[in-house]
């Protein structure tokens, strides 16, 4: 594996595979520019070196099909402002040739949706699981795969991995297309050798005090991680939706909060594991809640297991925001993933806030913090905090799964250890 600052791109094409899943608004425009800043770095290398670039990503879940509304051409223009030069764009990302053979040292080619092809994601498209013919369905898609990573390589002489947030996916254009260049032609971009350097500093570099902090609304989604970080962290902060699984869990009324009934019992083998492995786990007893899913609805802070009938817990209360940076601030290495409300609205945020202030402020003392996760890199960049934390990962999934120490293929496919 070539390493992309001692690389020279003079007169080489690259393709690189970034990722430009960026969230839209009805408009079409970008609202959340974090993932196209965090590849131009890798862009200008290759273009400063004097080679061209081929950009490919994904947006959305198309599932094979062309959709409009998930057209990378919605972003071209911000690319360009981005990289300060002028994007050319690929309607068809399987026919390409002539536009990527035609470009010049310094030039710019942006290719449509990869997920427009179901080759890319390699799933077969129309036959259920359980079907008898699943089997030779998913190996015929697994030889069209290749050949679909085979032209995309086809038009390039360099293949750059940029895009942490699907480095978990054996996709064509994130693992497969690498078996087409040679060790010395294929790298990772300057944001995938961040991110995982990051995942490093949180995983094996250990400065205690160590807090981890996860929300959002489910445990089932976080169980790995919570389980991984048990052997790791010194205080696990649970929040968020899943507070109150746990508090129905110990017996507690949520009115008609959100609940994974069928999560209860995990709950409480989280709670004995923590204890069990002298882990501080921290959850929160108070919650602002709200008679109605919205913005405007009436609100009350009351203990997360009181809460009256026909209300429903949307934010941290007052005492939980007190225990959590508690164990923030005095913390040297720091995660969060995922909010403590439903920040979204603005009258459910303090909880998010007030995580993101604290870890700040504790950065600011010292400590190594990683903020990932789609939904807490919102927060902080919706709070002006993304300059205060030392590292924001563009990765969602991916950094999960790096945490639950998974190998991802998306690395390992550039690094040669699959």
């Amino acid at each position: 594996m070539a390493k992309i600052e001692d690389y020279n791109f003079a007169g080489k094409r690259a393709i690189v595979r970034v990722d430009f899943n960026v969230p839209l608004d009805e408009s079409g425009h970008i609202t959340d520019d974090t993932r196209i800043r965090g590849a131009i770095p890798t862009l200008k290398k290759i273009l400063n070196d004097g080679g061209s670039l081929i950009l490919m990503s994904h947006m959305g879940k198309p599932k094979g099909k062309v959709n409009p509304r998930l057209s990378l051409l919605q972003i071209r223009d911000a690319v360009a402002k981005a990289l300060g030069t002028d994007v050319q764009f690929a309607p068809d990302c399987m026919k390409a040739r002539e536009a990527a053979d035609s470009l010049k040292p310094g030039q710019v080619l942006l290719l449509e949706n990869l997920r427009f092809y179901p080759e890319e994601e390699g799933k077969p498209v129309g036959i259920d699981k359980a079907d008898p013919g699943y089997k030779a369905a998913a190996e015929e898609m697994k030889m069209r795969q290749k050949e679909f990573a085979r032209i995309l390589a086809s038009y390039a002489n360099v293949y750059v991995n940029d895009a942490f947030g699907t480095a978990h996916r054996k996709h064509a254009s994130t693992a497969v297309i690498a078996d087409y260049f040679k060790p010395q032609d294929k790298m990772l971009g300057f944001l995938m050798d961040k991110e995982v350097a990051a995942v490093d500093k949180i995983l094996k570099n250990i400065q205690r005090p160590f807090t981890a902090i996860m929300g959002g609304s489910k445990v089932s989604t976080k169980i790995g991680i919570i389980e991984n970080l048990m052997d790791k962290v010194d205080n696990l902060i649970l929040c968020g939706g899943m507070t109150y699984t746990f508090a129905k869990a110990q017996g507690g009324h949520i009115g008609n909060s959100l609940c994974e009934d069928d999560k209860l019992q995990l709950a409480l083998d989280i709670i004995a594991k923590a204890k069990e492995k002298g882990v501080n786990l921290v959850l929160g007893t108070d919650c602002v809640a709200a008679d109605a899913f919205s913005n405007d609805a009436r609100t009350q802070v009351c203990p997360v297991g009181e809460i009256p009938d026909g209300w429903m817990g949307l934010d941290a209360g007052p005492d939980s925001i007190l225990a959590f940076r508690s164990v923030i601030l005095p913390a040297k290495t720091i995660l969060w993933n995922g909010p403590a409300g439903v920040f979204e609205f603005d009258n459910f945020t303090r909880g998010s806030r007030a995580i993101a202030e604290a870890i700040a402020e504790a950065t600011g003392n010292g400590a190594f913090s990683l903020v990932g996760g789609g939904d807490s890199v919102a927060c902080v960049n919706k709070f002006g905090l993304a300059d205060s934390v030392s590292y924001v990962s563009t990765g969602g999934g991916a950094l999960l799964e790096a945490i639950e120490g998974k190998t991802l293929p998306g690395v390992a496919a550039v690094e040669g250890d699959k």
